[in-house]
């Protein structure tokens, strides 16, 4: 890749100094600015190509012990100075233009071989910027797409050269001097493309879309708990990634740099541009970062999981929660997936931390109620009125709600509660009272008590009052 770098960019060398050449020897034949301007842009150009082959020649030297992220950079600081160039060249030409324009009389000869040689131009552009744009895209040099980009926009601005040559052929003189501002727009727009991605990646801009990327592939890598976080910075062709990735305290040395090393390679067979440096810390057990490490780990085979506690049982800590599982599994099914979960943890936090899972079934399905009889509606209703009228930290039965489904009776219905106590206190009362139900009403599949503090505004609106008892 290096010899095939060197050789495209030595080979637009010859090119640019071949057109600048051409250009300028008509150019001051015919006197026409727009051919001259097109000789200073090849001149540039000249100026850049050889700069590009020195940059080249130079990026692709490994690193060392005072670049130890090689020499790559090197190829966007050539980059810099093109651009710098092009808007130099887009100021002269700008300025001769204008002096043309306000002059009184100006001659310029339109010939064959001024024509020609534009024509000859616009081939040799093409052919140079689709070579330099392959290679370019093949090896991932910036210094050769900034090459590219010149002599594709030279294209454009020869071609304005040309119009600007045919209001001349007219009879209208001063279409040669528009021509050339018409040049000068071209170069400044390269310039400012090109400027612009220079400026970025000699600033440490990230590259759009590539943390995000490596985050997914590190998160993917079997004994990553989670992804701490992800930095890029481009170099050249190569894109420096650092991340930093948490794994289980109980890993051995071995085990941990086994993570690494595939987490690295996953990321080279996946995104060849990448240079990765991965970091593995070991997990701490503060409680947020357990239960966020329990959600992962569920989430990644596919579970949702909820209730997490943290517990201290004699000198040892457990992790208690429930693991939500479609409820048409047979229990050795359910036991399987609490099983696999489990290992997970245990490799992830560590051997000093007890797991203790509670197989919770949920239905993964929405079955169509059957509307209950008014006896049996009201018969409901009363059971909830009793049932919250028992405990003094309750009151007000509204939006009541009951139907029969294939599994059981679902009764739903909000009820009121001191605006001040605790979320533990009215849960236990909300629990208390969903016992009671049950303990009251034969086949009830769920309750669900939805509690609100005592001055809420849609108590009044849809209070229900007690049915009257026979």
């Amino acid at each position: 890749m290096s010899n095939d770098k060197e050789s495209v960019a030595l080979s637009s060398v010859f090119a640019s100094a071949a057109m600048t050449i051409m250009k300028l020897v008509v150019g001051l034949l015919t006197g026409s600015l727009g051919i001259l301007s097109e000789a200073a842009h090849s001149l540039l150009d000249l100026g850049a190509a050889s700069l590009t082959w020195f940059a080249v020649r130079v990026s692709d030297q490994p690193a060392d012990a005072k670049h130890p992220y090689g020499h790559g950079k090197i190829e966007n600081v050539s980059a810099l100075i093109e651009t710098g160039l092009l808007f130099l060249t887009s100021a002269w030409i700008v300025k001769e233009a204008v002096l043309r324009l306000m002059a009184e009389n100006v001659e310029v000869e339109t010939t064959w071989y001024s024509a020609g040689v534009i024509l000859a131009s616009i081939t040799i552009d093409f052919f140079r910027a689709r070579a330099l744009t392959k290679v370019a895209k093949e090896t991932g040099s910036q210094a050769l797409e900034a090459d590219a980009l010149h002599f594709a926009s030279d294209i454009w601005s020869s071609a304005v050269v040309l119009l600007g040559l045919g209001f001349v052929a007219l009879g209208w003189e001063k279409g040669d001097a528009i021509a050339a501002i018409g040049v000068a727009g071209f170069v400044s727009l390269a310039g400012w493309r090109l400027g612009k991605r220079t400026i970025d990646v000699l600033i440490d801009t990230a590259p759009e879309g590539v943390a995000e990327e490596v985050e997914k592939l590190a998160a993917a890598t079997p004994g990553v708990a989670r992804v701490e976080h992800v930095r890029a910075r481009p170099a050249g062709a190569t894109v420096f990634v650092e991340a930093v990735v948490k794994v289980g305290r109980g890993l051995s040395l071995d085990q941990v740099q086994a993570v690494r090393d595939t987490v690295q390679r996953t990321i080279r067979q996946e995104m060849p541009a990448i240079d990765p440096l991965v970091v593995a810390e070991p997990l701490t057990l503060d409680d947020e970062d357990v239960a966020e490490t329990v959600r992962v780990a569920a989430a990644n085979l596919g579970y949702s999981v909820h209730d997490i506690g943290l517990y201290t049982l004699g000198s040892r800590r457990h992790v208690g929660f429930d693991l939500e599982v479609d409820e048409v599994l047979s229990v050795a099914e359910a036991h399987e997936i609490a099983s696999t979960l489990e290992n997970i943890l245990a490799n992830e936090l560590g051997a000093d931390i007890g797991i203790d899972i509670h197989i919770d079934p949920r239905s993964n399905h929405v079955a169509d109620g059957e509307t209950l009889s008014e006896e049996e509606n009201t018969a409901i209703l009363a059971a909830v009125c009793d049932a919250v009228a028992a405990h003094s930290m309750a009151d007000g039965v509204h939006r009541f709600f009951a139907q029969r489904g294939a599994d059981g009776i679902y009764i739903a219905f909000h009820c009121v509660f001191p605006g001040d106590a605790s979320v533990k206190s009215v849960h236990d009362v909300t629990a208390w009272i969903e016992h009671d139900l049950r303990s009251r009403l034969a086949n009830v599949s769920r309750v669900v008590v939805h509690a609100e503090p005592r001055d809420h505004a849609d108590r009044e609106e849809t209070r229900v009052a007690a049915p009257p008892r026979g």
